[in-house]
């Protein structure tokens, strides 16, 4: 990862990415026609050389952008265009510490409010989950890695825990548009400034609370935990 003198993040494209581009050619093209079913995930996975999951996250991209929809047990259709509405997103300039506290705001309310849903709601499976997360975390940053990827699961697994499918599509919709963001800038100033064991303490906190099904007490943690990632951000693109 690399940053310009303005302080915009440059990413590569992942494979969901370069799969949902080709996707869409084919839906903006007209070779995809509205109404039309999607190659089932395992002929796309063929054609692009890439995993069912992948396949997965760039119909996922598609169905958030509003050019497929889905249907349980049928599969992904071309959407159609005259009937869909869109909730967009796209956050390019970080630099920017208002555009920081307004979108640290948005992913608060979701974040913050799944995880004091998941401390009322938990099961035993759901906790062990977490914990193994949080356990995974501590492994990578033994190992000296940034843990970032098990951080995202341990997040997942807490909204999982919500057992409320509206939290899980907009965690997905936040993680693909701006959530990784603030977490890759948390990878470059934990190496940078040696913040990884106060990052993993804030998830510390928010997995005891879960565990002591304390909600309030939940929600503070995970809201301590977007501002200091939004303070981290800020310190990696203006050191």
């Amino acid at each position: 990862m690399a940053t310009h003198s303005r302080g915009i993040i440059d990413r590569a494209p992942s494979l969901a990415d370069t799969v949902a581009v080709r996707l869409r050619e084919e839906i903006v093209s007209g070779r995809l026609r509205p109404g039309e079913k999607l190659p089932t995930e395992q002929q796309i996975s063929e054609t692009y050389g890439v995993s069912r999951p992948t396949v997965r996250e760039a119909i996922g991209r598609l169905k958030h952008d509003g050019l497929v929809i889905t249907r349980q047990g049928a599969g992904a259709f071309v959407a159609d265009p005259g009937a869909v509405s869109v909730f967009r997103l796209d956050i390019a300039d970080f630099s920017n510490r208002e555009e920081i506290r307004n979108i640290v705001e948005l992913l608060m309310a979701v974040e913050a409010s799944a995880t004091e849903h998941a401390a009322v709601r938990r099961t035993e499976a759901d906790l062990k989950a977490i914990q193994t997360q949080l356990d995974a975390m501590q492994q990578a940053i033994i190992r000296g890695e940034s843990g970032v990827d098990e951080d995202l699961a341990f997040h997942r697994a807490i909204i999982e825990a919500t057992s409320n499918p509206f939290f899980r599509d907009m965690s997905d919709f936040l993680d693909r548009r701006v959530r990784n963001f603030i977490r890759t800038a948390r990878t470059n100033t934990a190496r940078l400034a040696g913040l990884t064991d106060a990052v993993q303490a804030e998830h510390q906190a928010i997995f005891n609370a879960i565990e002591r099904r304390d909600a309030g007490g939940a929600r503070n943690a995970a809201e301590t935990h977007l501002k200091n990632a939004a303070q981290r951000l800020a310190l990696y693109l203006n050191p």
